[in-house]
């Protein structure tokens, strides 16, 4: 096989790896009934005029599974960070007791869970998609070389690779929201 084909093949498997790396972080963000420092992940605060992540002015941890504490590094952000909490719709209601503030994370109401397991498999799906719009790219880039004087059976190879690995980062993707699924929905 040459190496121009080589190149293409790792180059579809880097970014299908990606992929498949990017649906995981996302899916940490969905929560699945136990509290996690991840689930303030999309709250920025306002920090002396410029938008910081929470992770950069407090620290955040999780002392059990459902309780959130964030404590500033500086007394004075202890409003714009409870404020900044609030507005970003997570459906928290910090408790601020002056030096840190505490979240309690509500449990899944059964339907809150059913919402949460359909935004996990349009996650998937939009993975999937993802992933064979890369097969397809490869696969164009591969005709193009066969117009270019490359040998049929190697193209035909070439293609043969690419629709396995597809079928393998597809099952990959399947397996992630299978075990998100039921973490879930898990009591």
């Amino acid at each position: 096989m040459s190496e121009e084909i080589e190149l293409y093949l790792e180059d579809a498997n880097e970014r299908m790896d990606k992929t498949n790396k990017h649906l995981e972080s996302e899916l940490l963000k969905i929560r699945a009934g136990k509290a996690s420092p991840v689930m303030l992940d999309a709250v920025f605060v306002d920090y002396y005029g410029q938008k910081s992540a929470l992770s950069q002015v407090a620290n955040v941890n999780t002392p059990d599974a459902k309780t959130i504490v964030v404590q500033p590094w500086d007394k004075s952000m202890m409003e714009p960070i409870e404020k900044a909490i609030m507005s970003a719709n997570l459906g928290f209601n910090p408790i601020n007791n002056g030096d840190i503030l505490r979240i309690i994370v509500p449990p899944l109401t059964e339907e809150r869970r059913r919402q949460l397991a359909k935004q996990v498999r349009n996650e998937g799906e939009n993975t999937k998609v993802s992933i064979r719009n890369i097969r397809r790219d490869t696969n164009e880039a591969l005709k193009k070389l066969k117009k270019d004087g490359t040998p049929e059976d190697e193209i035909k190879d070439a293609e043969d690779k690419i629709q396995k690995m597809t079928d393998s980062y597809i099952k990959k993707v399947d397996e992630i929201l299978e075990k998100k699924e039921k973490d879930i929905m898990s009591i």
